[in-house]
Protein backbone atom coordinates (compact mmCIF):
# COMPACT_ATOMS: atom_id res chain seq x y z
CA UNK A 1 0.00 0.00 0.00
CA UNK A 2 1.38 3.23 -0.79
CA UNK A 3 1.73 6.29 1.42
CA UNK A 4 -1.19 8.64 2.11
CA UNK A 5 -2.78 10.90 0.38
CA UNK A 6 -0.91 14.60 1.30
CA UNK A 7 -3.41 16.76 2.19
CA UNK A 8 -3.40 18.68 5.65
CA UNK A 9 -7.57 18.22 5.86
CA UNK A 10 -7.11 14.78 6.26
CA UNK A 11 -7.29 13.06 9.93
CA UNK A 12 -3.95 10.61 10.01
CA UNK A 13 -6.27 8.22 12.42
CA UNK A 14 -9.09 8.09 10.10
CA UNK A 15 -7.20 6.77 7.45
CA UNK A 16 -5.37 4.69 9.41
CA UNK A 17 -8.65 2.29 11.51
CA UNK A 18 -11.48 4.11 9.02
CA UNK A 19 -14.07 6.57 8.76
CA UNK A 20 -17.62 5.41 9.98
CA UNK A 21 -19.00 8.85 10.49
CA UNK A 22 -22.24 9.70 8.98
CA UNK A 23 -20.69 12.34 6.63
CA UNK A 24 -21.04 12.31 2.80
CA UNK A 25 -18.39 10.92 1.01
CA UNK A 26 -16.45 14.50 -0.03
CA UNK A 27 -15.71 14.37 3.94
CA UNK A 28 -15.00 11.14 4.49
CA UNK A 29 -11.66 11.13 5.80
CA UNK A 30 -11.63 14.85 6.60
CA UNK A 31 -10.54 16.32 10.13
CA UNK A 32 -14.05 17.78 11.64
CA UNK A 33 -12.05 21.26 11.72
CA UNK A 34 -11.32 20.58 7.99
CA UNK A 35 -15.51 19.96 7.14
CA UNK A 36 -16.08 22.92 9.66
CA UNK A 37 -14.26 25.12 7.65
CA UNK A 38 -15.46 24.32 4.30
CA UNK A 39 -19.11 24.02 4.89
CA UNK A 40 -18.35 27.76 6.75
CA UNK A 41 -17.11 28.75 3.49
CA UNK A 42 -20.75 28.34 1.54
CA UNK A 43 -23.97 28.33 4.34
CA UNK A 44 -26.61 29.61 3.49
CA UNK A 45 -28.84 33.05 4.65
CA UNK A 46 -30.91 30.64 6.88
CA UNK A 47 -30.98 30.74 10.35
CA UNK A 48 -33.09 28.27 12.81
CA UNK A 49 -34.03 29.15 15.94
CA UNK A 50 -35.97 27.12 18.63
CA UNK A 51 -37.38 27.86 22.05
CA UNK A 52 -35.76 25.76 25.02
CA UNK A 53 -37.98 26.25 27.50
CA UNK A 54 -38.49 22.36 28.91
CA UNK A 55 -35.65 20.23 27.22
CA UNK A 56 -37.34 19.67 23.98
CA UNK A 57 -35.97 16.29 22.72
CA UNK A 58 -36.68 17.57 19.26
CA UNK A 59 -33.80 20.38 18.99
CA UNK A 60 -31.38 17.59 18.11
CA UNK A 61 -33.17 16.43 15.15
CA UNK A 62 -33.88 20.59 14.62
CA UNK A 63 -29.66 20.99 14.21
CA UNK A 64 -29.23 17.51 12.47
CA UNK A 65 -32.04 19.07 9.57
CA UNK A 66 -30.51 22.38 9.69
CA UNK A 67 -27.09 20.65 9.05
CA UNK A 68 -28.44 19.03 6.16
CA UNK A 69 -30.39 21.90 4.21
CA UNK A 70 -26.95 24.07 5.16
CA UNK A 71 -28.57 26.94 8.08
CA UNK A 72 -25.68 29.58 9.02
CA UNK A 73 -26.76 28.81 12.32
CA UNK A 74 -28.76 27.56 14.91
CA UNK A 75 -29.82 29.76 17.84
CA UNK A 76 -31.09 28.12 21.06
CA UNK A 77 -33.47 30.43 23.04
CA UNK A 78 -33.86 29.78 26.59
CA UNK A 79 -32.21 27.03 28.46
CA UNK A 80 -28.40 26.61 27.50
CA UNK A 81 -28.22 22.72 27.72
CA UNK A 82 -30.37 20.88 25.27
CA UNK A 83 -30.13 16.78 24.11
CA UNK A 84 -28.16 16.02 21.47
CA UNK A 85 -29.06 12.66 21.20
CA UNK A 86 -31.68 13.43 18.23
CA UNK A 87 -28.81 15.30 16.33
CA UNK A 88 -26.62 12.22 15.38
CA UNK A 89 -23.32 14.31 16.14
CA UNK A 90 -24.48 16.42 13.35
CA UNK A 91 -24.11 19.22 16.19
CA UNK A 92 -20.48 18.99 15.65
CA UNK A 93 -20.84 20.76 12.05
CA UNK A 94 -23.39 22.97 12.82
CA UNK A 95 -22.85 26.84 13.90
CA UNK A 96 -25.13 26.70 17.18
CA UNK A 97 -25.68 30.32 19.10
CA UNK A 98 -27.38 30.33 22.84
CA UNK A 99 -29.37 33.32 23.72
CA UNK A 100 -30.88 33.89 26.92
CA UNK A 101 -34.22 34.78 25.82
CA UNK A 102 -36.41 35.83 22.96
CA UNK A 103 -35.49 39.27 23.46
CA UNK A 104 -31.72 38.54 23.33
CA UNK A 105 -32.45 36.76 19.88
CA UNK A 106 -34.40 39.74 18.71
CA UNK A 107 -31.74 41.70 19.68
CA UNK A 108 -29.10 39.83 17.29
CA UNK A 109 -31.69 39.94 14.61
CA UNK A 110 -32.26 43.82 14.89
CA UNK A 111 -28.30 44.18 14.46
CA UNK A 112 -27.32 41.69 11.93
CA UNK A 113 -31.12 43.05 9.69
CA UNK A 114 -32.31 39.61 10.19
CA UNK A 115 -36.38 39.79 10.31
CA UNK A 116 -37.91 36.27 12.10
CA UNK A 117 -40.35 34.85 10.92
CA UNK A 118 -42.14 32.54 13.39
CA UNK A 119 -43.95 28.47 12.24
CA UNK A 120 -47.24 28.16 13.90
CA UNK A 121 -50.80 27.58 13.22
CA UNK A 122 -52.01 30.26 15.34
CA UNK A 123 -55.26 32.75 13.72
CA UNK A 124 -53.53 34.68 11.52
CA UNK A 125 -50.70 32.61 10.00
CA UNK A 126 -49.78 33.59 6.55
CA UNK A 127 -49.74 29.97 4.89
CA UNK A 128 -45.99 28.91 4.18
CA UNK A 129 -47.06 27.78 0.68
CA UNK A 130 -48.12 30.99 -0.93
CA UNK A 131 -45.27 32.97 1.46
CA UNK A 132 -42.97 34.36 -0.12
CA UNK A 133 -40.32 33.75 1.97
CA UNK A 134 -36.89 36.21 2.53
CA UNK A 135 -33.20 35.43 1.58
CA UNK A 136 -32.08 36.21 4.45
CA UNK A 137 -34.19 35.16 8.06
CA UNK A 138 -34.36 33.45 11.20
CA UNK A 139 -37.27 30.84 11.34
CA UNK A 140 -38.20 30.56 14.45
CA UNK A 141 -39.70 27.40 16.39
CA UNK A 142 -41.57 26.82 19.40
CA UNK A 143 -41.58 24.01 21.93
CA UNK A 144 -43.12 20.87 21.24
CA UNK A 145 -47.60 21.28 22.04
CA UNK A 146 -47.46 24.15 22.92
CA UNK A 147 -45.97 26.07 19.83
CA UNK A 148 -43.96 29.69 20.21
CA UNK A 149 -44.49 31.08 23.42
CA UNK A 150 -46.24 34.80 23.26
CA UNK A 151 -42.83 36.77 23.46
CA UNK A 152 -41.60 34.56 20.42
CA UNK A 153 -44.96 35.27 18.97
CA UNK A 154 -43.85 39.32 19.28
CA UNK A 155 -40.70 39.08 17.99
CA UNK A 156 -41.69 38.37 14.43
CA UNK A 157 -42.03 40.00 11.82
CA UNK A 158 -44.55 37.41 10.20
CA UNK A 159 -45.92 33.87 11.30
CA UNK A 160 -47.08 30.95 8.72
CA UNK A 161 -48.53 27.61 9.27
CA UNK A 162 -48.38 24.39 7.53
CA UNK A 163 -51.47 23.49 5.56
CA UNK A 164 -52.77 20.28 6.92
CA UNK A 165 -55.76 18.47 6.14
CA UNK A 166 -56.21 15.44 8.54
CA UNK A 167 -58.13 15.44 12.06
CA UNK A 168 -54.60 15.99 14.09
CA UNK A 169 -54.46 19.79 15.47
CA UNK A 170 -50.74 20.13 14.85
CA UNK A 171 -47.45 18.13 13.17
CA UNK A 172 -44.30 17.62 15.03
CA UNK A 173 -42.18 20.29 15.51
CA UNK A 174 -39.17 18.16 13.97
CA UNK A 175 -41.52 17.40 11.04
CA UNK A 176 -42.48 21.44 10.82
CA UNK A 177 -38.86 22.58 10.90
CA UNK A 178 -37.89 19.91 7.86
CA UNK A 179 -41.08 21.56 5.88
CA UNK A 180 -39.96 25.05 6.28
CA UNK A 181 -36.39 24.69 5.67
CA UNK A 182 -37.15 22.89 2.70
CA UNK A 183 -39.59 25.25 1.36
CA UNK A 184 -36.82 27.74 2.25
CA UNK A 185 -34.60 25.79 -0.58
CA UNK A 186 -36.72 25.47 -2.75
CA UNK A 187 -37.51 29.30 -2.82
CA UNK A 188 -34.01 29.81 -2.50
CA UNK A 189 -31.71 27.71 -4.05
CA UNK A 190 -34.18 26.05 -6.90
CA UNK A 191 -35.62 29.38 -7.38
CA UNK A 192 -39.30 27.77 -7.36
CA UNK A 193 -41.49 30.81 -6.11
CA UNK A 194 -44.28 30.53 -4.10
CA UNK A 195 -47.67 28.67 -5.53
CA UNK A 196 -51.01 31.00 -5.24
CA UNK A 197 -53.92 29.78 -3.84
CA UNK A 198 -56.66 28.66 -6.38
Amino acid sequence: MGPWPDDPRLDPDLLKHGDHRNVVNQYRFWKVEAIVEDLDSKRHPMHVAIENLEHDFNIGSIVRTANAFLAREVHIVGRKRWNRRGAMVTDRYQNIRHHESVDALSAWAKENEVPIVGLDNVPGAISLETFDMPRSCVLFFGQEGQGLSEAAQRACSATVSIAQFGSTRSINVGAAAAIAMHAWIRRHTFGQAPTEKQ
